[in-house]
């Protein structure tokens, strides 16, 4: 019997705020800015990308064009979801 498997969403993990902050540090942590605009696509839904868009001023469609696997979201989007989502970037000694 053959093994059935599914993609893994990783929004089904992203309960509390405890796990999106662990989960924002790791995203830009490993620094791929393909990565850090998916992981912020993630956790947007899993917040409600209506209620992220409407915070964040940009459209939902907006929202998911930007935050997509492919995205290539302008430093201003990240600032502007990163505050939608409760939190800010900030610069740290590598």
């Amino acid at each position: 019997m053959p093994l059935k498997t599914q993609p893994f969403d990783p929004v089904r993990y992203l309960e509390s705020e405890e796990d999106i902050e662990a989960f924002l540090e790791a995203i830009f942590e490993d620094g791929d800015p393909q990565l850090i605009a998916a992981g912020l696509g993630h956790i947007a839904r899993a917040r409600g990308m209506t209620k992220v868009a409407k915070a964040s001023g940009l459209s939902r469609e907006g929202l998911y064009k930007a935050l997509d696997k492919g995205g290539n979201p302008e430093l201003g989007t990240i600032i502007k979801v990163m505050r939608a989502l409760g939190f800010q970037l900030a610069a740290k000694a590598a």
